[in-house]
């Protein structure tokens, strides 16, 4: 019962969160996951209902690099891989959703 309570709490302030911050095109959202073993992090349109640009410790490129899929150093090796996508498809600001 207290693992309901908390989940429900997280879900929540995750919904909370979610309906303040709206990306668009000019200023489009960025999210990140962290889960026990990867990273993600995407760029996402809401206006439209697309992923802009996505990296993750699971690609296969990242993945190669890297000797641990969880620490710092790859949580800095994502940023910079969406970083690069950013900026080749002309995003240069984002709205950050800490989820």
């Amino acid at each position: 019962m207290r693992i309901d309570k908390i989940q429900k709490a997280a879900l929540r302030r995750r919904y909370h969160v979610r309906k303040r911050v709206f990306g668009t095109r000019e200023r489009p959202r960025l999210t990140v996951f962290r889960s026990n073993r990867h990273i993600y992090a995407q760029i996402i349109d809401d206006a439209a209902g697309a992923t802009l640009v996505a990296a993750s410790t699971r690609s296969k490129a990242l993945r190669d690099q890297l000797s641990s899929c969880g620490g710092k150093k790859a949580a800095q090796a994502v940023g910079e891989a969406v970083a690069k996508q950013a900026v080749g498809v002309g995003i240069k600001c984002v709205c950050f959703d800490k989820n």
